[in-house]
């Protein structure tokens, strides 16, 4: 038996290697940080901040739903290219967008409220702010504002002149990935593990589409939540959203306690083994979760450790730029003409 338990052991820890390993060949670098600091546009837009913030306020006081919007919006964005805001740009005769990946495609919301915070900071610094700083300022505020943390943005972004349809389909995690291979695309984009399980931890104020959790719910949830029988109950309320065919863009939030809410509730579902999403429920009841079981447990009872690990993580995410550099769009859906 003990040689068994080693023998699998090891493979597990091997196959988590390896997947590393690929992920290292293809890794994004940060970006410099001497191009980033929080005083870039004291004298170019000294009021950007306060206009994004304003116009979150505003948006966030009529729909909740847009402070997740918002951050996933940053997220999709960071993960291809690095955050260069290549995830607005709509297709046109020239250039193919990310909209269409698969996991953007009827999914990602937010666009009209990109537009008119950048209309806001066009009227009062033209040409000076970028797309990807408003996303990453507005992703603060959007956490901020739902009883979040605070954490300083450094800025300086700038804008891609191109976008990548196939790294939109290939590089951002999925929901229905084992944990070998969400925490090799973390590393490929210089994330740990610990970042990758704070990060997680977003999903506290996300919603799931039907398509995205159905295998979830029909599959080994029952399992994980060892037949408890409120999780039966939820269970419940989640097939009858989600049948098991059709229905695709039903959705439910992914912490069912406090979804309008940034807090650790999220992580004390994992612990019930309520995940929604089988990439959520990985951190916890994944073979080879041995750290991320760990941070999710110190989470679920600490949200100060959270809150920080959460906005560190946040800050390097966000320090991930394109490489070829770009411009200061106009219209963030569109590169300069």
């Amino acid at each position: 038996m003990e040689a068994a338990s080693f023998s699998k052991s090891l493979f597990l820890d091997l196959a988590v290697m390896i997947c590393i390993l690929g992920a290292l060949g293809r890794l994004v670098m940060a970006q410099d940080q001497s191009k980033l600091t929080l005083s870039y546009y004291d004298k170019s837009c000294p009021t950007a901040q306060q206009i994004v913030r304003k116009e979150m306020d505003c948006a966030v006081r009529q729909n909740p739903r847009n402070a997740a919007a918002i951050l996933r919006l940053h997220f999709h964005d960071c993960f291809v290219q690095g955050c260069d805001g290549s995830v607005l740009l709509d297709d046109t005769a020239t250039l193919i967008g990310e909209k269409t990946a698969s996991q953007n495609v009827n999914s990602l919301i937010g666009f009209d409220l990109v537009d008119r915070i950048k209309n806001q900071l066009e009227g009062e610094c033209p040409g000076v702010v970028s797309c990807a700083d408003l996303l990453a300022i507005a992703a603060r505020d959007a956490v901020l504002l739902v009883g979040g943390p605070y954490w300083d943005v450094p800025v300086g972004r700038q804008d891609a002149k191109t976008a990548s349809l196939e790294l939109a389909n290939t590089d951002i995690p999925t929901p229905n990935q084992n944990l070998v291979a969400l925490i090799a695309k973390f590393i490929g984009k210089g994330l740990s593990t610990q970042d990758l399980v704070a990060l997680i931890g977003s999903h506290t104020i996300g919603m799931a589409r039907c398509v995205n959790f159905r295998d979830r719910i029909y599959g080994d949830f029952v399992a994980t939540s060892q037949f408890d029988l409120g999780s039966k109950i939820y269970l419940s309320r989640l097939q009858s959203i989600c049948p098991e065919i059709g229905h695709d863009s039903k959705i439910s939030p992914m912490d069912y306690v406090s979804p309008n809410v940034f807090d650790n509730i999220f992580y004390e579902s994992l612990l019930k083994g309520e995940g929604l999403l089988n990439s959520d429920q990985e951190m916890y009841t994944s073979l080879v979760g041995f750290e991320t079981a760990d941070l999710v447990k110190t989470y679920a009872v600490d949200p100060i450790i959270f809150f920080k690990h959460f906005s560190d993580a946040m800050v390097k995410m966000g320090n991930i730029t394109n490489p070829e550099g770009g411009e200061v769009r106009k219209n963030c859906r569109f590169v300069n003409t």
